[in-house]
């Protein structure tokens, strides 16, 4: 469980494919704390840690996560964002955020708007690919509130704090990210379909 507040950023300073997983080492100013078997979002995507060096710590992306994700685009020197699990007496600064990427939203616009950013982006059609104004969705890990939503995109208000301490300031149109649509909003579209 996380909560879309993102902790740190990490930089992919090795990958390795063996069969259909890829291997990333990942360097980062939390890797010293973490733990074998820990789990970590990586740009929103739960990943598990498998081996730890000095400053360093190593996830393995299967296949499933590789399709769904934009993690198959990955290359040495990308920045990624980084939360660990929330502990059970700590707060929700953010949402409730499971690390179970939905789909892979590309980025239409950018425009920045005096003091903040404006991100508008297109994914596919889906009644389970839900967005409310004002409602919550992850962005590469990151918890944000939608301002403007259609049944294939959204758009999301950035404040200077987001845009520098994530790599959301990173992003420009045509690029991929990870979106982790609300999970309440996707129960009660799924118990609305059952019906």
């Amino acid at each position: 469980m996380f909560t879309g507040i993102i902790e740190s950023q990490g930089e992919i300073v090795a990958l390795r494919e063996e069969g259909s997983n890829v291997h990333f080492d990942i360097a980062s100013d939390i890797s010293d704390e973490l733990k074998i078997d820990q789990s970590v979002a990586h740009d929103g995507v739960c990943l598990t840690v498998i081996h730890l060096e000095p400053g360093v710590h190593r996830v393995t992306a299967i296949k499933e996560s590789l399709d769904v994700t934009n993690l198959s685009s990955w290359k040495t020197g990308r920045r990624v964002n980084l939360e660990r699990c929330m502990i059970a007496n700590g707060r929700y600064d953010g949402h409730i955020v499971q690390g179970h990427v939905d789909t892979v939203a590309e980025c239409e616009d950018v425009k920045q708007e005096d003091g903040s950013w404006r991100f508008y982006f297109k994914h596919p059609e889906s009644e389970s690919n839900l967005t409310v104004k004002k409602g919550s969705v992850t962005i590469n890990g990151i918890s944000l509130t939608v301002v403007d939503s259609s049944p294939s995109g959204f758009s999301v208000a950035i404040i200077p704090y987001t845009y520098e301490h994530t790599n959301l300031g990173q992003v420009t149109p045509g690029d991929q990210v990870n979106i982790e649509f609300d999970i309440i909003g996707k129960y009660v579209a799924e118990l609305l379909n059952r019906r």
